[in-house]
């Protein structure tokens, strides 16, 4: 049992740290697409969604193109760097934030085109500069939505299993997260502890979906 609370602790960090991580670029996004016009916003909006649509496996199979030593980033990382992505925790960060960025980007955005613009225009009024606008009016105001693309994305990367697998392998002690244990389990013919890790993953999934749809349904009140 002391190996599965590992696997727990171990993938409830690297979910919080993918989703931390995230985070900022997902606000600036969000904030572009909900508020500026702009050539090739479409564009980005596609791509933005497409992790949620593709075979998660596909995705996998990109970010180890890219971050695998054969490849630039990957080159550079390592060489100039020393760091080392493919097969390592680094990597299953990496899956777990690609895979939920969009679900966060979109629950953002719900909460800033939420916020009445007016109220950001009083605050021009007295005085404030575009910063303190956003800081003090906007972000406040849009705190809901955001915070309900927060949680679901943490949620998603809780469940990231296709992407995972292929980029950071399933190394005991290294990168096993909740998902790969419950598919070695399975496997090895362990159904007490799979089903025993099934219904954690089952807890935390149905409370963060609940709580980022009470906070979505409040923001859009």
């Amino acid at each position: 049992m002391a190996d599965e609370w590992q696997v727990i602790i171990f993938t409830l960090g690297v979910c919080l740290l993918s989703t931390l991580l995230i985070t900022p670029f997902g606000l600036g996004l969000a904030w572009l697409l909900a508020r500026k016009k702009w050539r090739g916003k479409a564009i980005v909006e596609a791509l933005v969604t497409v992790p949620l649509v593709i075979p998660p496996v596909a995705t996998g199979l990109i970010l180890l193109k890219l971050f695998g030593r054969r490849s630039g980033i990957g080159a550079f990382l390592h060489d100039q760097l020393g760091i080392e992505i493919v097969f390592t925790w680094k990597a299953v960060v990496i899956a777990c934030a690609v895979m939920s960025f969009p679900l966060l980007v979109r629950g953002a955005r719900v909460g800033f085109e939420a916020v009445d613009r007016s109220l950001e225009d009083v605050a021009r009024i007295f005085g404030a500069g575009p910063w303190r606008v956003f800081f003090a009016v906007t972000l406040p105001l849009a705190a809901r939505g955001i915070a309900a693309g927060v949680v679901l994305a943490f949620a998603r990367a809780i469940g990231e299993f296709g992407a995972t697998i292929l980029v950071a392998g399933n190394i005991p002690g290294q990168t096993t997260t909740l998902s790969l244990r419950i598919y070695e389990a399975v496997q090895l013919g362990q159904d007490a502890t799979a089903w025993g890790l099934v219904a954690i993953c089952l807890t935390i999934a149905f409370s963060a979906v609940w709580i980022s749809e009470r906070l979505a349904r409040r923001s859009a009140a």
